[in-house]
């Protein structure tokens, strides 16, 4: 009952707030272009040089965009990643409105390809950007993943339809009206991201002094340095591979196992967009769950597993079904896995480490279409099915007790989030943020007459008195005491100087401990927590000049 209440809350705290329906709105119109200028760039291609052209166009949009996207996800974590997503989708319209016209113009084919390659590229920015966006704009984990689930959503409607008007448009004109059609929809996202969004959580805008090689190798080292996220992006790249083994196979399983023909591929790839929507509503259940290791594994396996009922009963019914339940496996690794990311890696490198998912997908998905042919010729179609479908699973069941370790330490004591969001330095930082933050303090119990700060002493860690109560001292006088809520530490931190103070128990104390480095990136993360810091260290600084 309770989660059930948690995530119809959840659902209306996505509807209630204009910045995230506005942050939707933004993701429907830039999905909705990209994969219809997809399709009109294929029949564009198709016309002037057959299937080659088409092969040709589709590397020369992907490799780009595969090699931008380290350098585009940068600008989400140096930038406001509302003016990144608006940037790039402005800049995405103004190329894909000059198709239209460069085509009746005659410019020529190689034109119209470069400026689809050009809107390929200036939409790396936008996804990284957009997802690493959610977290400060929602205030509980279960609204994260509620809109998540709205993304998700959204993503499968887009590529149903998104193809499915464009196809109309095709029948009753041609490409251009396509490409027409692709620059509406980027000029409206555009305008619907032009007013700022939610006032005191977006509030980056911060530059930084690293260069571009140094900002990507942030995020790589993010990742090679987070267990927990290593094993997540594992299991994330292992089902990109199999999803682009799927390409390969679904030609094979119409046309080889089941003997349908090229009505059979149709089928089979409706199928998988029907198991979507039934998708949507296993990912609606979860939004009221802090614990999403489960749905991830589960939408894991179901990528895989499907395949081997193929190979063991290879009928068409049996292969609808069984292409359905592989999108209900798409929805729920979507919504669990992009959430889990989300809590598990700091603000401030967020949009470099989905740049780094979004070029892994590229590299597994290009991967997996490469290896299935071969698979096909040395064992035959049926037990290329049988291969393809153990792997997810026996990787679901390899990494099992490692993402369960992860879920357990995702979640953040209660008390211990409230402890942090009653101090001005951390109160502007999202929930999520602080979940984060939270599960790095550590617990210490103080005896009476204990110094927890020596002034003098190089300063490592800020402290937060939870329990009890403690006297501050200066070169041996005491000059204020400290409250159970009351934070100390910070100016050493701040200012790079050796303690100010020495910090003493008069009762037994509840303290917890915040590492410099966890310290010193959430402060920084937010203009305003910055500024309340600052305050707080000139204050502090102020009151012992005067006591001294």
């Amino acid at each position: 009952m309770a989660e059930e209440i948690g995530r119809r809350a959840a659902f209306a705290a996505n509807v209630r707030d204009p910045s995230l329906r506005r942050v939707q709105l933004g993701l429907l119109g830039s999905l909705l272009g990209h994969v219809s200028i997809a399709v009109a760039i294929a029949v564009y291609a198709y016309e002037f040089g057959g299937a080659s052209a088409v092969s040709l166009i589709y590397v020369l949009r992907l490799v780009p965009a595969a090699i931008a996207t380290p350098f585009a996800s940068v600008l989400g974590d140096r930038f406001s990643r509302a003016k990144v997503m608006l940037f790039s989708n402005a800049t995405r319209f103004v190329f894909s409105a000059a198709i239209p016209p460069a085509i009746l113009a005659g410019a020529g084919h190689w034109v119209v390809y470069l400026l689809t390659i050009a809107v390929a590229v200036a939409g790396t920015a936008f996804r990284p950007a957009q997802v690493a966006m959610l977290p400060s704009l929602v205030d509980t984990p279960q609204e994260l993943t509620a809109a998540n689930v709205v993304s998700s959503t959204i993503e499968g409607a887009s590529f149903f339809l998104g193809p499915a008007i464009a196809g109309v448009l095709l029948a009753v004109a041609s490409p251009t009206a396509v490409f027409w059609f692709v620059a509406i929809c980027f000029g409206l996202s555009t305008v619907v991201l032009l007013r700022p969004l939610k006032a005191g959580h977006v509030d980056r805008d911060v530059t930084e002094d690293e260069g571009v090689g140094q900002a990507i190798a942030a995020g790589v080292t993010t990742i090679v340095r987070n267990g927990d996220l290593r094993v997540i992006l594992g299991l994330f790249t292992a089902q990109t591979l199999v999803a682009g083994a799927f390409a390969v196979l679904l030609v094979v399983v119409a046309i080889q196992v089941l003997d349908t023909g090229n009505a059979g591929v149709g089928w089979l790839d409706a199928s998988v967009g029907v198991g979507g929507v039934i998708g949507t509503v296993a990912a609606v259940n979860v939004a009221g769950r802090r614990r999403l290791t489960m749905p991830f594994l589960i939408g894991i396996v179901l990528w895989g597993a499907p395949f081997l009922l193929i190979a063991i009963v290879p009928h068409l019914a049996v292969a609808v079904f069984a292409f359905a339940l592989i999108g209900v496996g798409n929805i729920l690794v979507d919504v669990a896995g992009y959430t889990l990311l989300q809590r598990a890696v700091e603000d401030n490198v967020l949009a470099r480490v989905f740049g780094a998912v979004e070029t892994m997908y590229y590299l597994s998905v290009a991967v997996g279409a490469l290896i299935i042919p071969p698979l096909v010729s040395a064992f035959g179609p049926r037990w290329t099915l049988v291969i393809t479908g153990l792997f997810l699973p026996l990787v679901a069941l390899l990494t099992g007790p490692r993402m369960l370790q992860v879920d357990r330490a995702a979640v953040a004591p209660a008390r211990n989030v409230a402890l942090l969001r009653g101090l001005p330095l951390f109160a502007p930082l999202p929930a999520l943020s602080l979940e984060r933050i939270a599960l790095r303090l550590r617990e210490l119990d103080v005896e009476p007459g204990v110094a927890v700060i020596t002034q003098g002493d190089v300063g490592d860690s800020y402290y937060i008195l939870a329990t009890g109560a403690a006297d501050v001292y200066i070169d041996g006088e005491k000059v204020n005491t400290l409250a159970p809520g009351e934070g100390f530490g910070e100016i050493a931190l701040l200012r790079d100087v050796p303690r100010t103070a020495t910090i003493e128990t008069t009762q037994p104390s509840e303290v917890f401990a915040l590492d410099r480095e966890t310290f010193l990136g959430a402060v920084s993360s937010s203009r305003r927590s910055f500024a309340a810091a600052d305050e707080a260290v000139n204050r502090r600084l102020g009151g012992l000049s005067g006591a001294m």
